[in-house]
């Protein structure tokens, strides 16, 4: 859901051997293994852990270095496709036709689903794709937008398709030449795997587990997984070491008799951690032995409750969007329209202003919101389904920039790396910038490959994370450092929020910031500056 990060303020064991892969199989004319068929594992393996839209992101540029890439999620992936019968990957049907909504879209019989799985129980809820994030993503996966649409997505022009409020007015009417992808989290997700699956050098493993971590000395060399339908006992009958395998003798991975029952051993040259904000690369690490980041955490305990409404033409007179975001109050909400000819509605509230998550309680907390936009449209429309709750206690960044020499053999991205306040929509963008990134740090083969990334990675992730701490900081009760340049910067800040209310140009760039179209400094350019900082105009 998108809101306002300081909108844009510039400024601050026992022994183990992992499995070799096996010998390379006759590839198809492109020199990949063919998606879904066992054993056709080229000399280069990378292994992604999670198949949501960071891992997914991952795999497609890994793809372009390694002979197969597998990436391994734990839920049940129904709509990915079975390509082992299919002779070209080009064959699989889009998601907008007739044989794929059937398979991707996953809507109950009453409207109220978006075929969300339990390993992302956020994607209930509102996101948003911004535009840089869009620019990526179609980069890398030509035309998807297209399939989105045919799939029932909707765009619309920031600014001009739909409303957005801030400090409780509505920001001035402005072309900004930002596109806005209005669709749930689960058909985007569902489109990129169902893209994913069909390189030829990527093969997905759903119902899989990942427990740990295969090193070599400090290199990690591959993961040990689990099928949930194979139980792995351990000899002793114990469950399997949460840190991962070490080999004992430090000579290389050994002892392979020891680990019968324990599952899977899987090699990889590369492993890259997409699994999301709950990841457990920091006890693997303990667990084998190698030094864990340090970690940066600010508690919001934001809470959202989330319903779905059916969406007829006169609603918001056409307009496709509403976001009402948290400045100054702690209350905030969004309107989506979304595939399935409907309202994605989601309401929330910082620092214990929970919604509600019954249908009076929602709709009171609507009506307190300080626009009624929100409001008028949920009385007029008819639910699909109750509401829906969701917690967020806190921002987690690890910093394994910080590390003088971070593990060979893993890279951390995604929320995995930094999970950023979601109120302001910075996640999806932010994971399909470090895909780039990761596609850079490759270009000079697996070795050093995550120290090239960590150091090229930060300063984008220190733009978002700082736009939408430095928000945070805004409340006295949010814990964190607060200095005067924090203080000025965000009474910059708040002050070009409050222009934007009637100055085209300063909600232009102030858009294309909180898009991450434009840097933060963009706000501080003479012009610009001029017009945030000049008097008030009468009767504003």
């Amino acid at each position: 859901m998108t809101s306002d990060p300081a909108a844009g303020a510039p400024g601050p064991a026992s022994a183990a051997s992992a499995t070799p892969a096996p010998a390379p199989a006759p590839a198809p004319a492109d020199g990949g293994a063919r998606v879904g068929r066992t054993g056709s594992v080229g000399s280069r393996h990378a292994v992604v852990l999670g198949a949501g839209v960071a891992g997914l992101l991952a795999a497609r540029v890994l793809a372009e270095t390694f002979d197969q890439v597998t990436i391994l999620d734990r839920d049940d992936l129904p709509d990915v496709p079975d390509v082992s019968d299919v002779a070209d990957p080009a064959d699989l049907p889009a998601t907008g036709s007739r044989a794929a909504r059937g398979a991707f879209v996953g809507v109950g019989v009453d409207g109220s689903g978006l075929g969300e799985r339990r390993g992302v129980p956020q994607a209930r809820h509102l996101h948003a794709l911004m535009d840089r994030g869009r620019q990526i993503v179609e980069q890398l996966h030509p035309g998807i937008v297209e399939d989105l649409v045919a799939a029932g997505a909707q765009t619309s022009e920031v600014l001009v398709g739909g409303r957005y409020y801030m400090h409780g007015r509505r920001l001035r009417t402005a072309p900004t030449g930002l596109t806005s992808v209005l669709a749930s989290r689960p058909l985007l997700e569902r489109e990129l795997r169902r893209r994913t699956a069909a390189l030829p050098r990527v093969r997905i493993r759903p119902r899989t587990t990942v427990v740990g971590l295969i090193v070599d000395g400090t290199r990690v060399v591959g993961v040990r997984i689990r099928s949930d339908t194979t139980p792995t006992p351990t000899p002793t009958g114990r469950s399997v070491p949460p840190g991962g395998i070490r080999p004992s003798n430090g000579g290389g991975p050994s002892g392979q008799g020891q680990l019968a029952g324990m599952g899977e051993s899987l090699a990889a040259e590369l492993v890259v951690d997409a699994s999301g904000r709950n990841s457990r690369s920091l006890d693997w690490l303990v667990g084998v032995g190698l030094p864990p980041p340090a970690s940066t955490r600010v508690a919001i305990d934001l809470g959202y409750a989330s319903r779905l409404y059916e969406r007829r033409p006169e609603h918001l007179d056409g307009q496709r969007s509403i976001i009402v975001a948290t400045a100054p109050g702690l209350v905030g909400a969004g309107a989506v329209a979304v595939e399935g000819g409907r309202w994605l509605v989601t309401l929330a509230g910082l620092l214990g202003a929970h919604p509600p998550a019954d249908h009076d309680g929602f709709e009171q907390f609507a009506a307190a919101l300080p626009v009624p936009d929100v409001y008028d449209l949920i009385r007029e429309a008819k639910a699909l389904g109750d509401p829906v709750p969701y917690r967020f206690r806190e921002s987690v960044r690890r910093h394994y920039e910080r590390q003088r020499q971070p593990p060979e053999g893993l890279i951390v991205l995604g929320d995995a790396l930094c999970s950023f306040n979601p109120l302001y929509a910075q996640g999806m963008t932010v994971a399909a910038q470090q895909a780039l990134v990761l596609g850079a740090a490759l270009r000079d083969g697996p070795a050093g490959a995550p120290a090239r990334f960590y150091t090229a990675v930060t300063p984008i992730v220190d733009v978002a994370w700082d736009m939408a701490v430095s928000s945070d900081l805004r409340y006295p009760q949010v814990a964190g450092h607060r200095d005067l340049r924090g203080r000025i910067t965000a009474s910059y800040a708040a002050r070009a929020q409050r222009r934007a209310h009637h100055d085209p140009a300063v909600a232009r760039t102030l858009m294309r910031v909180v898009n991450l179209v434009d840097p933060p400094t963009a706000l501080l350019r003479p012009a610009l500056a001029a017009r945030v900082l000049a008097p008030e105009p009468r009767g504003r």
